[in-house]
């Protein structure tokens, strides 16, 4: 028996077989920076987790996952994905720094045996480069390579999410030529998937999607009100050449969470329109 072979099961339920596509829904975000909005309290949570269960994959923190252990339980139900890191990057308050950002400092939060043994699919690790001490993007790397290394070994999925420790300081931090620099170096490491925010367009991330040869999934950003906001973004993402989208507060702060998330999966993985997927909302 190999380790591979538990990876490629795991990856099985977390990339739709059949569209090599994926709809993963992130609800962590409490570990980086406090309750967020439609997850603040336990009935929050679990009203919102009602709503979830056609995603491909719900990513949670360590704290959330004996909470929510049965929603991942049985035959069709999302793939487990773990939210590895704690950081302080951009957080609203006690910010790192005089900006807020500083160079930011990250934490791992479980050992991938203990991933592996809780019975998780993927794990979602950041990468930040670009501090002005290069020691701290030296041990971002090795961080992230001794990760990649430590789940290739219990056979776990690992997404990287690269980030520019600069986002605070200007435009050229989220340039194409930015993107495809660190999307590209989380690929080498050994990202099963990226993901990654979007830089505007298009034309813009295209060229990121094309130098980046491990599947790419979209980042959603804040949002939640403007419906056919968040499916024009996921279309965008799959004409750019994503694999998909991994949105949080665009599905679970929406008034209507199952059919935002239905006219997701009516994107990515069918190919709807925009207007079809819209329709469907409303049918």
């Amino acid at each position: 028996m190999d380790t591979r072979t538990g990876k490629k099961i795991r990856l099985g339920r977390l990339l739709d077989p059949g569209t090599g596509r994926s709809v993963v829904i992130a609800a962590s975000h409490g570990v980086m920076s406090g309750p967020p909005s439609g997850l603040r309290t336990r009935a929050e949570i679990d009203t919102a987790f009602a709503h979830l269960g056609a995603a491909d994959g719900v990513m949670v923190s360590p704290g959330m996952l004996p909470l929510m252990e049965d929603f991942y339980v049985g035959r069709g139900r999302p793939a487990a994905v773990l939210h590895l890191d704690w950081k302080n990057h951009g957080r609203r308050i006690y910010t790192p720094g005089q900006d807020g950002r500083s160079e930011g400092v990250l934490a791992q939060l479980a050992s991938l045996e203990e991933v592996a043994a809780a019975g998780i699919d993927a794990v979602m690790t950041y990468l930040y480069v670009g501090q002005r001490d290069s020691t701290l993007e030296r041990a971002e790397i090795e961080r992230n390579a001794r990760i990649v290394a430590d789940a290739a070994k219990v056979g776990v999925a690992v997404i990287i999410e690269p980030r520019s420790a600069l986002e605070a300081e200007g435009a050229h931090a989220l340039s194409t030529e930015v993107l495809s620099l660190y999307c590209r170096i989380s690929a080498d490491l050994g990202a099963d998937l990226v993901k990654v925010i979007w830089n505007g367009s298009v034309e813009a991330f295209a060229p990121v999607a094309q130098t980046c040869y491990a599947p790419i999934l979209v980042a959603g950003g804040p949002g939640g009100a403007d419906e056919k906001g968040t499916l024009q973004l996921a279309a965008d993402a799959i004409e750019a050449g994503a694999a998909g989208v991994m949105f949080g507060r665009r599905v679970f702060r929406a008034e209507r969470p199952a059919a935002v998330l239905d006219g997701l999966r009516g994107v990515v993985h069918d190919g709807l329109p925009v207007d079809q997927a819209l329709a469907r909302l409303s049918a």
